[in-house]
């Protein structure tokens, strides 16, 4: 296990490496602002506050750059928990919530510590642009009562089609003020982003929008008018009392919520070796993210991961090392502190405008019409992982999205997986066959059938080595020859096969030979002691040469034999 990428840098670390940490620090904290106040409001959950994404971004930021393992990781609250965040808040409350994300930071843990960062990386594609772009639309859902400032008395139902119903049935409620609001902060952002690309334009729009609202007194909803004053500081780190008989319901969530901090951090690290050429070291990253998720829940806040805009804004920044990241957290600590009091007269419509352009970027519009385009069967897991994402559950999306992405797979393995007799090819007794899987010619007896396995031999690929090897078989066989150099990997489903097989040949005085074993499958073979037993060591063999010789040594002892039974006749 690598040590964190913190401590790899501090060895060589001067004055000038501080100062550009220290700019880099100062100016993705100000970004950070706006965002993890949104995201908190975006849950939708009264419990959860704009501080309560200030006090994640600074607990899991501080704690994600002290024991992560990329030099440029930023981390804090992001889209990706919003859906989860409000169907468990929802479910459990916010001691719940807590618990999940406490169980999610461990989970993380257990993901390093067991050296599962690379698999993370396996996670198909198409589930993962799904469910992102799922979870776009979902954040979106929820942000339309604050962009069109609509007076809706009741609660808004959590479920899409009956949440849209809720806001057509109030539409006409509209607050044109809030929706002006809305797309100032919008026009403002775009502009900004245009016109000054490096300065924090999310903040330049918020800044603005409250600018115009307190000036001119417009009737809009606040931040302070929802939810109060927000806290001048930390809170003390506590361990809340929970119901424990809901641990097993929020072991599924946690799992989902560890999974994508997973992919997200990861994901955000990869982006951040492209732009900077470094390497990160994923499962130093993932307990990293785990340690900062369980200290988020110690302080009353929710689960964080890498955030790849913010990650992406502190490498343009000039940051050097994760002291940029440290100081990214203590900036917001002290925003807090010392302006916490003004953040109160900051209008939702401005923080719902931040998120409807969030949103557009985590649609990954462009990505998902273009796999679309690719081949079907990937195409129908993206749409089926982002329909469930958006109108039934991400934990539901996300299982039945690597499910399906996990068959169709099998389903590709078992296509290029082959089984043939080739005994003929290598005899050259086809002229129209070329003998593509020898350089030369061979003499095959005629009671010795030669078959070719080609591809992964694993359960997607028996049903065709039995249909394929049995129909060519005849009584005249004697030895049967399998050529397994084209076999990378070999599963127990596949090994099974052959032990049937190896007991049909015994059945029906068969001898069978394998040759060309890679090592791999050599090895799995060489863990059942029956079937090598039964097999004999000796009928394994480096190539078909040595394997035909194999044959004319035993069919050589056989004579010997066969004259002393005539004699004896």
């Amino acid at each position: 296990m690598h040590a964190p990428s913190l401590i790899q840098s501090l060895k060589t670390y001067d004055r000038k490496t501080f100062f550009a940490d220290l700019t880099a620090g100062l100016t993705v904290g100000v970004v950070a602002l706006p965002l993890a106040m949104a995201f908190a409001i975006a849950c939708g959950i009264q419990e959860i506050t704009p501080s309560t994404g200030l006090i994640t971004a600074v607990v899991a930021g501080f704690m994600i750059s002290l024991l992560g393992g990329s030099k440029y990781q930023i981390g804090g609250p992001t889209g990706a928990f919003v859906v989860l965040i409000a169907g468990v808040a929802g479910s459990f409350g916010m001691a719940g919530l807590i618990l999940c994300t406490l169980l999610a930071g461990i989970f993380l843990i257990l993901f390093g510590v067991f050296r599962m960062g690379a698999l993370i990386k396996f996670i198909p594609y198409p589930v993962t642009t799904g469910f992102t772009s799922g979870i776009a639309v979902t954040i979106f859902c929820t942000q339309v009562k604050d962009l069109l400032g609509l007076n809706i008395p009741v609660a808004v139902p959590a479920e899409f089609v009956e949440k849209w119903a809720c806001y057509f049935r109030y539409f006409d409620t509209v607050n044109y003020w809030a929706l002006g609001i809305s797309l100032l902060t919008i026009a403002v952002i775009l502009v900004t982003k245009r016109l000054l690309p490096k300065a924090p334009f999310m903040l330049v729009g918020m800044l603005v929008s409250t600018v115009v609202c307190a000036a001119f007194g417009l009737p809009v909803e606040t931040i302070g008018s929802r939810f109060g004053e927000l806290p001048q500081g930390l809170p003390m780190p506590e361990f809340p009392a929970f119901d424990w008989g809901n641990l097993p319901a929020l072991i599924k969530p946690a799992f989902v919520i560890a999974l994508l901090a997973a992919i997200e951090s990861l994901l955000s690290a990869s982006v951040a070796d492209g732009m900077t050429g470094s390497r990160h070291h994923p499962n130093t990253e993932l307990i990293g993210q785990g340690v900062g998720n369980i200290a988020s829940a110690l302080f009353g806040g929710i689960p964080a991961t890498g955030a790849i805009a913010r990650t992406a804004t502190n490498i343009r920044a000039g940051a050097k090392t994760p002291v940029s990241g440290l100081i990214h957290a203590v900036t917001l600590l002290l925003i807090l502190m010392l302006a916490g009091q003004y953040a109160a007269i900051v209008p939702l419509p401005a923080l719902a405008g931040i998120l409807v352009l969030v949103c557009w970027n985590m649609a990954e519009v462009s990505t998902f019409t273009h796999l679309l385009k690719g081949p079907r069967q990937d195409a129908a897991v993206l749409i089926i992982t982002f329909i469930l994402t958006v109108l039934i559950d991400l934990v539901v999306a996300v299982e039945v999205g690597v499910v399906l992405a996990a068959l169709l797979f099998i389903g590709r393995m078992a296509k290029i997986s082959n089984v043939e007799s080739i005994s003929r090819e290598i005899e050259g007794e086809d002229p129209e066959e070329q003998p593509s899987r020898s350089r030369y010619l061979r003499h095959i007896p005629e009671n010795v059938e030669v078959f070719d396995i080609q591809g992964p031999f694993f359960f997607g690929a028996v049903e065709k080595f039995k249909d394929n090897v049995f129909r060519t078989m005849d009584d005249k066989i004697e030895y049967v020859l399998l050529r397994m150099r084209l076999v990378p990997a070999l599963d127990a489903s596949g090994l099974h096969v052959l032990e049937d097989f190896l007991d049909y040949c015994r059945r029906h005085g068969i001898t069978l030979l394998l040759c060309g074993v890679q090592p791999q499958p050599h090895k799995v073979i060489r863990r059942d002691a029956d079937f090598i037993t039964n097999l004999t060591h000796d009928n394994i063999c480096e190539n078909i040469d040595t394997a035909l010789v194999r044959i004319q040594q035993l069919e050589a002892g056989k004579k010997p034999a066969d004259t002393t039974e005539q004699q004896q006749a």
